[in-house]
C-alpha cells in the first residue's frame, strides 16, 4: 500500500520580518485555551521594558514548540558544547536585568 505523499509547505519570510527582534526575556502565561508568550528586550538601568512580540498558541502547539526547542538545544549542545547559565561575579542586581531564576 502506498503512503499518501506529504504536501510540502512553502513558507514566505517577508524582509521586515526576517530581521527579527532581539529578546532576552520571555514571559509566559496561559488560559484554558491559549498560551501567551511575550518576548521582551530588557536593558540594564532602564526602569521599563517593551514587549517586542507576542505569540499566542494553542496548548498542543505550545507543547510541540517545547519539544522542538528541546530537540534543537540537544543538537546545538552536541555541536557546540553545553550551554551554561552565566552567573554574575558580584551577586547584587541593582538596576540590572531581572534574574528569573531567583526567588
Amino acid at each position: 500500500m502506498d503512503k499518501p505523499k506529504q504536501q510540502e509547505l512553502k513558507i514566505e519570510l517577508a524582509p521586515e520580518v526576517a530581521t527579527g527582534h532581539y529578546s532576552n526575556l520571555a514571559v509566559i502565561s496561559h488560559s484554558a485555551n491559549e498560551f501567551f508568550i511575550d518576548f521582551i528586550s530588557v536593558a540594564p538601568n532602564m526602569p521599563q521594558a517593551k514587549v517586542q512580540s507576542r505569540i499566542i498558541m494553542t496548548p498542543e502547539n505550545a507543547k510541540m514548540l517545547l519539544g522542538a526547542l528541546n530537540d534543537n538545544i540537544v543538537k546545538y549542545e552536541q555541536a557546540f558544547g553545553t550551554i551554561e547559565r552565566k552567573q554574575p561575579k558580584n551577586p547584587g542586581n541593582k538596576g540590572g536585568i531581572p534574574n528569573p531564576f531567583q526567588a
